[in-house]
């Protein structure tokens, strides 16, 4: 069975190869996925949104079905609504990335009528994986190539260019 869409959210700073493993898995669960640019507020950001949005156009093209959407000032209840998806995509890769979304679902379906949520396991090899140490090895400028999809790497690049 296939559902006809999908929303998978994140804040994506940078993106990593871990979130790119979780939409093309959930992009072939569904007709269409919408991949939601969201801000943090508790994240202190390293590219802006604009950026982002350049990163996840350049390392998700090879996806047709995949539609990504920048939802700044929204909570991802309302987006999911407004989009009429039938589910959401979260990735886990430990037991405390579960209690944090089990939160996140409580209140999802508080606020809306019953939205569902699809967890997927992050591949053991890229569980250790995430944004904020990628954000930490950046700062002390070492590798992040086997971390994160080129296009990240171009961006940092450029972003780092004149230091």
């Amino acid at each position: 069975m296939t559902l006809t869409k999908g929303l998978y959210a994140g804040s994506f700073d940078p993106l990593t190869k871990g979130h790119l493993d979780i939409i093309e898995r959930a992009a072939d669960l569904v007709n269409t996925l919408y991949v939601g640019l969201f801000v943090n507020p508790q994240k202190q950001g390293l590219f802006t949104m604009e950026e982002r949005f350049q990163i996840l156009q350049e390392s998700l093209r090879h996806l047709p079905n995949v539609k990504i959407i920048l939802a700044e000032d929204r909570l991802l209840a309302e987006v999911a609504q407004e989009l009429e998806v039938a589910v959401l995509f979260r990735g886990l890769r430990n037991p405390e990335d579960f209690s944090y979304e089990a939160n996140m679902d409580y209140f999802n379906r508080q606020l809306t009528d019953g939205l569902e949520t699809l967890y997927l396991m992050a591949e053991p090899a890229l569980a250790p994986i995430n944004s904020s140490r990628i954000r930490e090895l950046i700062h002390f400028k070492r590798d992040i190539s086997d971390y994160v999809p080129t296009p990240v790497l171009g961006m940092v690049l450029k972003k780092y260019e004149n230091e």
